[in-house]
Formats: C-alpha cells, sequence, structure tokens
C-alpha cells in the first residue's frame, strides 16, 4: 500500500470472469518447493534478483542499491510512512547475516525496499517470514508483497498485493489484486485468503502476471488465479502496465504499535518466455 488507506472488500458487481478466491490448505511440508521449480521457470534475472547474500550481525550492510531504492532515497533517509502514518526509515531495512531484516518499531518507524527493475508481465517469488516482537496491543504492523506500478499511478495503474496481512505471523495469507481503474470509482479489487499456512515460519511466496492471468503460489501450490473482470468502471485485472516489486511492512495505527520484524531470506524475478506474451 502506498500512501492510502486499504479498503478491505471486495468491488461490487463482479462478473463470473473474476471471483473473491477462499481456500484452505494444509500447512506446508517440510519438503516444500518453489513455484520456480515446480513449474519450470529457469534461471531468475540476476541483475534484478537478490539472494542477500552478504551483511552480518555486526556489520548490518545496505540492500544493494544497484537493485533496491531505499525509504527515504537513501543510507540514514525517512520519508512519510503509509497514508502518514509513522516514518518509512532506511535504518529499518538492513542485511543481516544473508537476511534482509525489517523492523517496525513501536513509535511507528518502520522498514520499506523497492526494486529498481520494472516490467510488464514476469514472474515474482521471495522466502519470507514475520513475527511480532512485543505484546499484542491490537496495533500490528502489515506484511506486504507488493507488485506496484512503475508510473507510481494508482489505482489508475493497478496494483497487486500478492501477499498482504493484517499482523505479522498469521496462519493465513491473504492477497488483493487491484483493478485498474479511475480515481472517481469505489477500488475495484479481488480478494484471496488461504489459511493453515504459520507466516512466522519460511514461506516461499510468488506471483505470475501473463496477458491472461495473475496466479498466486505458496511453496509451489497455487492458491488463487483470477482473469479478465473488465467493465465500465475498470480494465482487466491483469491488464496493468509496467510493475515493481516493493517489499513492505505498513504501519495503519500511527505510533504504539506492537514492534515487528519482517525477514526475506531471497527475492528472484524472472521473465516469461516470448510464446506466452512477455513484453
Amino acid at each position: 500500500m502506498h500512501g492510502r488507506q486499504r479498503q478491505r472488500h471486495l468491488a461490487v458487481g463482479l462478473g463470473a470472469a473474476a471471483l473473491t478466491m477462499t481456500l484452505t490448505a494444509t500447512a506446508a511440508p517440510r519438503s516444500a518447493t518453489t513455484a520456480a521449480e515446480r513449474y519450470g521457470w529457469g534461471e531468475p534475472l540476476p541483475a534484478w534478483s537478490d539472494e542477500f547474500g552478504y551483511g552480518s550481525e555486526a556489520g548490518p550492510a545496505v540492500p544493494d542499491r544497484a537493485k533496491w531504492r531505499l525509504a527515504g532515497g537513501g543510507p540514514g533517509e525517512c520519508r512519510p510512512g503509509h497514508s502518514d502514518n509513522g516514518r518509512r526509515c532506511d535504518a529499518n531495512t538492513r542485511v543481516v547475516g544473508g537476511i534482509l531484516r525489517m523492523t517496525g518499531e513501536a513509535d511507528g518507524d518502520t522498514g520499506w525496499i523497492a526494486s529498481r527493475y520494472g516490467q510488464k508481465y514476469g514472474r515474482w517469488e521471495a522466502r519470507v517470514r514475520s513475527r511480532a516482537t512485543a505484546p499484542d496491543n491490537g496495533r500490528p504492523y502489515h506484511p506486504l508483497l507488493i507488485l506496484w506500478p512503475d508510473s507510481n499511478e494508482h489505482p489508475e495503474d493497478g496494483e497487486y498485493d500478492y501477499l498482504e496481512n493484517g499482523a505479522p505471523g498469521e496462519k493465513c495469507a491473504e492477497a488483493f489484486l487491484h483493478y485498474p481503474h479511475p480515481q472517481d470509482v469505489p477500488v475495484q479489487q479481488e480478494h484471496a485468503r488461504t489459511c493453515g499456512v504459520d507466516l512466522s515460519r519460511w514461506h516461499n511466496v510468488a506471483v505470475e502476471w501473463t496477458p491472461d492471468h495473475l496466479r498466486g503460489f505458496i511453496d509451489g501450490e497455487e492458491w488463487f488465479r483470477f482473469s479478465g473482470g473488465a467493465n465500465a468502471d475498470r480494465d482487466c485485472v491483469q491488464c496493468a502496465p509496467s510493475m515493481h516489486q516493493t517489499i513492505q511492512l505498513d504501519n495503519f495505527h500511527g505510533d504504539g504499535l506492537q514492534s515487528a520484524a519482517y525477514e526475506v531470506d531471497w527475492a528472484r524475478v524472472y521473465d516469461l518466455p516470448d510464446d506466452e506474451g512477455a513484453s
């Protein structure tokens, strides 16, 4: 989410081409695979994927600036947070012992990072986990994996929140897929939810975006698929222009939050083969 309040309801008037999906799943097996492995996505794009094989507990590292844009624009900087709640600060996102770690503090300062690479259509996959680091006070952070429009125009150019949860470490994963639509119509989005997924443990979360559909995966298992849905108020759900990955730990409450950590083992980007319509 970028600077506005999330509206957690499905838009009215959805046709058969685009329906809410609510699935129930068992916990991921210990031998969980990636969507890339299961579906043969090939090798990730090395210039834009990050294994986070740097940094240490003694010397936390700034994320690779050739690949990532930092909160506030550079080391030591901050900017206003989601809907002006708290701040997104560069210092709250560091690579520590091969893991990207975002920290959300009680005072509302939190992490954020955005890929410098955008493309229309493709595949993205990240290995993530999240947890609260203080007792529950009803004011949790929201961990997200997002494809955000390169134009920075929302809602006109859509938004694909392929993992979005109301609190770290929840037992159900959620996603919100936003149609491209004008500012002057209500929020137009699809919602997916799958339970039995302990988000405090490592899971491989992926999205595939093609000219035909959006598909989501957890540990190699498909858990949502949406396609079409255009009407007088919106374009089809997969009809956004170029997008890039953002990783966010969002503040919905201002201050007095339940502190949290959001960790990423790796983040990978894949092209679509030419015969699948990549552009």
